[in-house]
């Protein structure tokens, strides 16, 4: 028997570090080749520890695709915090957010989860709840159809990126769009 002092595991560090893993892999491998033993591995715990946090593939993509909503989320607070005007707001963000370079670096990332998305009913669904939840938080200031016009704008431009179809010259697209969320115009 062992008398080597083990440090007690922090369940939430393990669970967080499972996260990332699985973030990372399916950025680099692709969500279909995304195992469960690569990211036990990755992640120093056995499979059996990745199972008492999640108890499956599908468990662990749909928390890691929560886990982007979250930081998107926080994105989107944070450049509505800066906004000095209510209306458009949070239709402005959206659009930064979905044109922010940062997010380039976890594109890979995002394509997997997206795609997935697509054909997924969980992923489709935690995007859908995400999405309606914002919507309802900002009715008063972002329920114009002109500004559902520019948010569907910046997912096609967003789904473009994805795709690696966009050739537009982002930064005046970007410009239209928020220009478009100050005022009603024609788009």
């Amino acid at each position: 028997m062992s008398t080597a002092h083990h440090r007690p595991k922090d369940p939430e560090q393990v669970r967080r570090n499972l996260l990332d893993c699985a973030a990372r892999l399916a950025a680099e491998e692709g969500l279909a080749s995304l195992s469960i033993q690569a990211v036990a591995t990755a992640a120093n715990v056995t499979k059996g520890g990745l199972f008492h946090h999640f108890p499956s593939k599908q468990a662990l993509v749909e928390a890691v695709f929560l886990d982007l909503l979250h930081l998107l989320d926080r994105d989107i607070d944070a450049l509505i915090a800066t906004d000095t005007q209510a209306y458009g707001c949070f239709t402005r963000a959206y659009v930064t957010a979905a044109f922010r370079g940062d997010m380039a670096e976890q594109s890979s990332l995002w394509a997997a989860l997206s795609i997935s998305a697509l054909t997924d009913p969980g992923l489709r669904s935690q995007w859908a709840n995400w999405f309606i939840a914002r919507l309802r938080r900002h009715q008063e200031t972002d329920c114009a159809p002109h500004l559902e016009i520019v948010r569907y704008a910046a997912d096609g431009v967003w789904l473009a990126d994805v795709m690696n179809m966009n050739q537009s010259d982002r930064a005046v697209l970007r410009a239209r769009l928020i220009n478009a969320t100050r005022k009603e115009v024609a788009l």
